[in-house]
């Protein structure tokens, strides 16, 4: 059995990550651990639903984690990773990060964006980006796993197959995103329930969001070149699930049934991408609750563009269910164990 420990669990991701590791047959829940708390509570105290598990939370304490886990998922605000990762990592503990603290391959993009001092440089270079079907193979010997985020997830699934085959013009790349409440947390789903909902709104437009070096790193990987993107993000006034609408021109003239082919066939074998037949296009009760990413398209010939249509639960393929998809990878089973 895999030792696996969460640390913060009462946010989203790490009550969801509960949801799953409880239910996962290779996996026995070694430790559960708060962001900030400094005593011990019982489980069921926070979680009631969870009250068969006789667990409790404990206060961060990384020489215990070091101790009693093999792998431990850290859904921790950005930069409180920093301490407690190197401390893991030498006591021979696999890690995924949940937060951006190890995404960015440059640690002076990740402080401009993120407007705070990377203190953990050292363990960039041993990070793996954690986009599953694209990285397994350097998944399977990592020891740092950075989680992405869910806002990349969708768009970066959404565009690889048409960047990696040349079908795209990656000049003039638009995506129009939008998530559900809990994309935010927990402290501003509450907020958004006491002061505005139903409303639905675009938010950090013209480049404001933290997610677009993450985007334009993974593109410009895949493409061998430099890619900018324009990125408006939107809140809908759902709780979860995710829709990214990307628009992309098209390099040559190419039918729609063309490029869902070469879709299928980037994806053969990836268990969690669908790939939708010609007119379908998925919306996202499609997609929540589950780990699934559906992807559908359209070519207009008119303007010589195509439109895909990209859709994930976010706490799911966009965060937990992913981290564990890339912990199954890691130690060597199935990834579908524990997600179905």
């Amino acid at each position: 059995m895999i030792r696996a420990g969460i640390v913060g669990i009462t946010g989203y991701t790490g009550e969801e990550l509960l949801k799953i590791l409880s239910k996962h047959p290779q996996v026995k829940i070694s430790g559960l651990y708060g962001r900030v708390t400094s005593e011990t509570r019982d489980l069921k105290d926070i979680y009631p639903g969870f009250s068969g598990l006789n667990l409790k939370i404990e206060p961060l304490d990384a020489q215990k984690i070091a101790a009693t886990c093999d792998v431990v998922f850290l859904a921790l605000p950005h930069a409180v990773a920093f301490e407690v990762v190197p401390h893991l990592l030498n006591a021979k503990v696999k890690v995924i990060d949940l937060s951006a603290d190890f995404r960015l391959t440059r640690p002076d993009v990740y402080e401009k964006w993120y407007k705070v001092n990377h203190t953990a440089k050292e363990f960039i270079e041993k990070s793996v980006y954690g986009l599953s079907e694209l990285n397994s193979d350097r998944i399977k010997n990592a020891s740092l796993i950075a989680n992405p985020g869910c806002y990349p997830t969708t768009i970066i699934l959404g565009c690889a197959p048409a960047v990696k085959n040349d079908i795209a013009d990656l000049n003039g790349i638009i995506i129009d995103s939008k998530s559900g409440i809990s994309g935010a947390g927990r402290k501003s789903t509450k907020e958004y329930y006491e002061k505005e909902h139903p409303n639905f709104r675009a938010y950090k437009i013209a480049g404001g969001h933290r997610h677009i070096p993450e985007i334009e790193q993974e593109l410009s990987i895949l493409s061998r070149r430099d890619v900018t993107i324009s990125f408006t993000p939107h809140i809908m006034p759902v709780e979860r699930g995710m829709l990214s609408t990307i628009y992309v021109n098209l390099k040559k003239k190419i039918s729609t049934a063309e490029i869902i082919e070469t879709y299928k066939d980037f994806y053969k074998g990836k268990a969690f991408v669908k790939i939708l037949d010609e007119g379908v296009l998925p919306g996202i009760k499609d997609a929540v609750n589950t780990n699934y990413c559906e992807i559908g398209m359209k070519a207009d010939a008119r303007t010589n563009r195509l439109v895909i249509v990209s859709v994930i639960d976010n706490l799911i393929k966009g965060a937990s269910g992913q981290a564990v998809q890339n912990m199954n990878i890691m130690f060597g089973l199935e990834e579908t164990e524990g997600l179905l």
